[in-house]
């Protein structure tokens, strides 16, 4: 149904010239789906009302964006002189349930990445860790480094960016905590804020925010904005999936580098999901092909 759908829109997008064309496109696409979807976009050099906000305060289960400020923090810790990004850590599987305080395992089964688990009682690097948890979306990876960063001195720093919209609560996996209703979450609004921060060079420094592009461009799960780009279009994102969520956020580098947010809940095939953030990726695309002003 998406797919016919996706297919017969784009047919009406290649004219598109505004960002209330494109905004109605969009809309269609969100309709036709039958999904909860927030949509953000806006170009790094934006002028004022040159963006696409769709339901960008709604809340949705973070799922692995939350990695990003994990990113983030760490880059803060490394330019304050508290820890190196080559200082190594021991490769552990046991984390506290914020719940109650009982540890609980991860499960390699479940795990996008199974590469750390094979380092088990060894120590690996933050650049190791932070490069397989943003890449590869490793759970294990971003748990340690939660336990080393602190999750309360992630959402310090997410505030302090003014994007509270992210709420890290924990790490990965906390059943207990799932159980009970204490999840990350997320709104468009705040990874807007938080890629706006990275892309401009304002999330840490300058020199923080270029090696966390760098990391985000080696993204390997490319089914959502990447799908409806060009092909070779450089894009700099983070893809999230739960049951019934699917999430894609990123940078992408055209003539006019933009920002780009799609957050989706209710689609039960990953698959369906990801041609939607495509299809609302070319729509995007399409909008502003031909544009370098």
């Amino acid at each position: 149904m998406i797919y016919y759908g996706a297919l017969l829109t784009l047919a009406g997008l290649l004219t598109t010239q505004t960002p209330a064309d494109t905004r109605a496109a969009i809309e269609q696409l969100i309709k036709q789906s039958g999904a909860e979807v927030a949509v953000a976009w806006r170009p790094l050099d934006a002028k004022p009302g040159e963006e696409i906000l769709i339901n960008v305060d709604e809340r949705f289960h973070a799922a692995s964006t939350m990695k990003v400020p994990v990113m983030i923090e760490l880059f803060r810790q490394i330019e304050a002189g508290e820890r190196k990004l080559d200082d190594t850590v021991l490769v552990t599987n046991q984390f506290t349930s914020i719940h109650d305080g009982t540890p609980y395992t991860l499960s390699a089964t479940e795990d996008s990445d199974g590469e750390i688990y094979k380092a088990m009682g060894t120590p690996l690097s933050y650049r190791v860790l932070v490069e397989a948890a943003i890449t590869v979306s490793s759970n294990l990876a971003t748990n340690i480094l939660i336990e080393h960063l602190g999750a309360k001195n992630v959402q310090a720093t997410v505030d302090k960016m003014n994007a509270s919209g992210m709420q890290v609560l924990r790490g990965v996996e906390d059943q207990k905590a799932f159980d009970a209703g204490k999840n990350n979450t997320t709104t468009a609004r705040g990874l807007l804020t938080l890629f706006e921060a990275i892309g401009k060079g304002q999330a840490v420094s300058p020199s923080s925010s270029a090696r966390m592009v760098d990391i985000l461009k080696r993204q390997k799960f490319v089914d959502g904005i990447p799908a409806g780009l060009p092909p070779g279009t450089p894009v700099a994102h983070k893809t999230g999936s739960i049951t019934r969520i699917r999430h894609d956020v990123g940078i992408v580098y055209t003539n006019r580098p933009y920002v780009l947010v799609v957050l989706t809940r209710g689609i039960q095939d990953p698959k369906v999901a990801d041609v939607l953030i495509a299809s609302i990726s070319r729509a995007i695309a399409a909008s502003q092909a031909g544009r370098s002003e």
